[in-house]
């Protein structure tokens, strides 16, 4: 089954246990940090876009959402009137062009089946997404990868996820992260890289 097929069919039968509700509290927090308001800012396999919403709603302008699934978008979009329709993209990531300076992940990676090949190619493709000195920043699961290849999310750990990000980004932080929300707490690592 292709990543469109599974998504569209998890969004119509309302699995959809990561969807909590309202923008993590640690990207909500990162964002808060950023300066520039100016910021081409994409966020990928956004799914409901709760962290695209806030950060148009606090003055970010130029923020881009995609994923490959049509639905959360659709309500994204019944949310949001006002977001720009040409910044809400139904697209796979990894055929998607474009030049961002600021990537940030939420749960998109750990949802790509696990191969070295895929895994790879995300680091790959976040690094030709990005400007010189364009950033990638977000969450990563830090809990064991299994072998069973249906059992989203998938997980990892700063090891693993280090020996692919090193031919591609250079590591500001990456470290457990202190705020993740209750559900979460122990099982994620926060990220800021720097396109190589």
């Amino acid at each position: 089954m292709d990543d469109k097929t599974y998504w569209t069919q998890r969004y119509e039968a309302g699995t959809t246990g990561w969807n909590i509700g309202y923008p993590s509290t640690p990207i909500k927090e990162y964002a808060d940090q950023l300066t520039d308001k100016n910021l081409k800012i994409l966020i990928p396999g956004a799914g409901n876009g709760y962290e695209a919403e806030y950060l148009f709603d606090i003055g970010f302008k130029n923020v881009h959402v995609l994923d490959v699934a049509e639905i959360p978008l659709t309500e994204f979009k019944k949310r949001n009137p006002h977001f720009p329709e040409a910044k809400v993209m139904h697209a796979d990531f990894f055929a998607h062009e474009g030049s961002y300076d600021l990537i940030l992940e939420q749960t998109f990676f750990c949802s790509i089946v696990p191969t070295d090949a895929n895994r790879s190619a995300y680091f790959k493709q976040m690094r030709r997404l990005l400007k010189p000195d364009g950033i990638l920043a977000g969450l990563w699961f830090d809990f064991p990868l299994t072998d069973d290849m249906e059992k989203r999310p998938f997980g990892g750990n700063k090891e693993l996820y280090l020996g692919y990000l090193d031919p591609y980004f250079t590591v500001r932080t990456f470290a457990r992260c202190y705020n993740s929300i209750p559900p979460r707490k122990g099982n994620e690592l926060f990220g800021i890289f720097e396109r190589k």
